[in-house]
């Protein structure tokens, strides 16, 4: 017999195991649904990144095609040129907007000279080259600019002020650069005319950089209302109202807000961005480390591709703590992954002992058969002795009929188990990418332990009742007989009957350990007790007085 201390330990770890395994809800909120868009929106990076390539890919050869000394036209391509790169990579938009410049003198044209030097200034300031925007705007004369350029030039210099305050961020200088920046705004507004995306736009963060909350935050909100915006425009105006809803402290609409921008970045290949790192920052204040790391590397690969100084400082704030964090919780799970192995390990092993000690109580049993048949005592003596073996012959029966039913009954409560820390540890794993952990799992292979434990109860049942298939047949006609495929030990119809024979009369065990339902199983016994010689009521009594070896 099994004995008690060990019974109570085996049911104790599984106890212990069940309590372990987390409970996940299925549900998932507007959010969580939005950071799953955004993280199906990095993995297809590479395909919006080669669709603007493919773009300058055709534009670099148009270039080829001009003429030498079509300097008119070759200015015209070098301004394509410029606008795709210009948020997309600093060195190259740079180089256009020189190419724009040297062009614009062989022109010996100055508007397109200060139009020139306007691009080149936007592009050091994008890449956080402060000094050197300064200079290339401090060279503009406006009179030979039109309107448009110069409604450009003075949002270039707000922009210019604007990021200068951010850059220093204090109580001293911010204010004094925002006032200078909304002032180039004036005067951009008044040369935009009001209804488009640029004036309201330029209305709406001027508001914001004043410190009107409200106004920005309706003037921002009805703009992103606008369907004919772009997936710049959609990024830029987002990015922007995120800031509003950071400072009143209302973090899930930011994240929101921000997220929708990064996906709009990433759709029109923008790479000149901070929408990444802000949320990011969110998101690893919130606790979320896993996505914040998502969010992080997409900052820094967009900050390295442009190659904007100031993003990179950004980014080493904060990636630090993001990746210590992710490396603490990826320790922690492969804590727990090893805690986990172990104690399945475990109960694999006592299963084991149990089949063990099961088969012994059998070989116990043949032993005691083989004393009574070898007995050669005194009539006193062998009556004392067959006493003593029919006792232990019942004795054995009884353990023999609880231990083999408790057993295959065990088995398939495992199983279940077993399944359900299965789906456990491979959500547990897929939510943190542990390509070590999937593999482990994959390996469970359920339905071979489920066939490998049926097969056991088949050869230990057969062992203990060989002629049970036999007699089993005597109680029917010929033609009703069950026959068994070739390889077949026992199957479906035999083992319900053989399972009522180790003492498993209730339908609702027999199917759970033969993983069917409760009415099959019934319909299965139905069947054979129709199709018997022996009447209903009498059957299974037959079947419980077939003897075992």
């Amino acid at each position: 017999m099994l004995p008690n201390s060990t019974c109570h330990c085996f049911s104790a770890i599984l106890f212990y195991l069940l309590l372990l395994i987390p409970y996940h809800g299925s549900g998932q909120d507007g959010q969580a649904q939005q950071l799953a868009q955004l993280s199906n929106a990095i993995s297809n990076v590479p395909v919006y990144d080669a669709q603007r390539q493919h773009k300058i890919d055709s534009l670099k050869k148009t270039l080829v095609q001009v003429m030498p000394g079509d300097f008119s036209k070759q200015f015209d391509v070098y301004t394509l040129l410029y606008e795709e790169y210009r948020l997309f990579q600093y060195d190259s938009s740079y180089h256009y907007a020189r190419k724009l410049g040297e062009t614009a003198l062989l022109l010996k044209d100055t508007g397109r000279i200060m139009y020139a030097r306007i691009k080149l200034a936007f592009s050091l300031l994008s890449s956080g080259m402060y000094k050197e925007a300064y200079d290339s705007l401090a060279g503009i004369h406006t009179q030979w600019l039109p309107d448009s350029s110069k409604a450009e030039y003075y949002a270039l210099l707000g922009r210019y002020y604007y990021d200068l305050g951010d850059f220093d961020n204090d109580q001293y200088h911010t204010p004094i650069y925002n006032v200078q920046g909304s002032r180039y705004m004036d005067s951009a507004l008044a040369l935009l005319p009001a209804n488009t995306y640029q004036a309201s736009y330029y209305r709406g963060l001027k508001e914001l950089k004043a410190g009107n909350k409200e106004r920005a935050s309706e003037m921002l909100t009805q703009l992103l209302n606008d369907p004919s915006l772009t997936q710049h425009q959609v990024a830029v105006t987002t990015s922007t109202l995120s800031d509003l809803y950071i400072r009143n402290g209302e973090t899930d609409k930011a994240i929101q807000l921000l997220a929708t921008a990064v996906i709009a970045d990433i759709q029109s290949s923008t790479k000149e961005t901070s929408a990444a790192f802000n949320l990011a920052s969110l998101l690893y204040k919130k606790g979320d480390v896993k996505n914040a790391s998502l969010c992080i590397n997409q900052a820094v690969a967009d900050a390295e591709f442009y190659g904007a100084r100031q993003r990179k400082v950004q980014v080493s704030t904060i990636l630090p703590f993001i990746e210590a964090q992710k490396l603490s919780m990826v320790e922690s799970q492969k804590r727990k992954l090893l805690f986990y192995a172990a104690t399945v390990t475990l109960l694999l092993l006592l299963i084991i002992g149990l089949a063990v000690i099961v088969w012994q109580q059998v070989k116990k049993l043949k032993a005691a058969q083989k004393i009574i048949t070898r007995a050669h005592v005194n009539e006193l003596e062998i009556n004392r002795q067959l006493a003593e073996t029919n006792a232990r012959l019942e004795d054995a029966n009884k353990i023999k009929e609880k231990y083999i039913g408790y057993f295959f009954n065990f088995n398939a409560e495992f199983y279940d188990k077993i399944e359900k820390l299965k789906r456990s540890l491979e959500q547990k794993v897929a939510d943190r990418k542990l390509d070590d952990v999937k593999t482990l799992i994959a390996k469970i292979n359920l339905r071979k332990e489920k066939e490998e434990l049926i097969s056991n109860f088949d050869h230990a049942f057969l062992k203990l009742f060989p002629n049970f298939v036999t007699v089993f047949n005597s109680m029917f006609r010929e033609e009703d007989q069950l026959l068994l495929k070739e390889g077949e030990l026992l199957n479906t119809d035999l083992r319900i009957f053989a399972l009522i024979r180790m003492g498993i009369h209730d339908s609702e065990k027999i199917a759970h350990i033969l993983q069917y339902s409760v009415n099959t199983i019934t319909t299965y016994k139905t069947k054979i007790k129709n199709k018997s010689i022996v009447p209903n009521e009498e059957f299974e009594k037959r079947v419980m007085e077939i003897k075992a070896v």
